[in-house]
């Protein structure tokens, strides 16, 4: 069994869609993608976080095919894929059904810069239209949807995230959540006072020199 690290990973970070409220059940997917030997490591479809195992993580090129495993994988792969065929910036994808997320989803509404925490993901969190889960148009939707943010809602479905690595598309799915849950809460008291262009512009830059560098 080749990729040990990596099906350590998704399976840890496959737990922690639980342990963190991002989604329930067996909804939801995660992948990493290595660029050196071009295939990917997306988690099994229909198998529950924790009781998923190594050997259930199934590697794959970014044309569908099996290269090692024997389980199937998540229907979602297309949505994976197609990030890394074309951003070379992109080495993982997580997608969730977050409760406070995807009920904006499930609105067809973008969160705007309510707080500066969204300077993260970027200017505000789009919101793609629906397309059929598991479908290549769906994939496509969000590609072109997302542009250089770190994170889109999906139209009546949940949220998609990516990231250089699974550590930090999972951080941005969090973020996401986050914001949506201020967003919800906010709403039910009043207007939420946004960030003007100004202040969220300079979040946005002083994220790009956050943390340890």
């Amino acid at each position: 069994m080749n990729y040990l690290k990596e099906r350590e990973l998704v399976v840890e970070y496959g737990k922690k869609l639980i342990t963190e409220g991002l989604t329930t059940g067996t909804g939801g997917n995660i992948s990493v993608y290595l660029r050196d030997e071009q295939v990917m490591l997306i988690s099994p479809s229909g198998i529950p976080y924790f009781d998923t195992r190594m050997e259930d993580i199934v590697v794959m090129d970014l044309e569908g095919n099996v290269v090692e495993g024997t389980r199937k994988p998540s229907s979602e792969y297309d949505l994976h894929a197609i990030f890394y065929r074309n951003r070379p910036d992109v080495n993982s994808v997580v997608h969730t059904h977050s409760e406070y997320a995807t009920t904006f989803a499930c609105l067809h509404q973008e969160i705007e810069p309510l707080h500066y925490i969204i300077g993260s993901i970027g200017e505000k969190v789009r919101c793609c239209d629906y397309k059929t889960f598991g479908s290549y148009e769906l994939a496509e939707e969000a590609y072109h949807a997302i542009k250089q943010d770190k994170g889109i809602l999906l139209g009546n479905h949940g949220v998609l995230t990516i990231g250089g690595s699974l550590s930090d598309a999972f951080e941005a799915a969090k973020d996401i959540e986050f914001i949506a849950k201020l967003n919800y809460r906010a709403r039910c008291i009043g207007t939420p006072v946004l960030l003007n262009k100004e202040q969220l512009q300079e979040a946005v830059e002083k994220f790009g020199t956050y943390g340890q560098q």
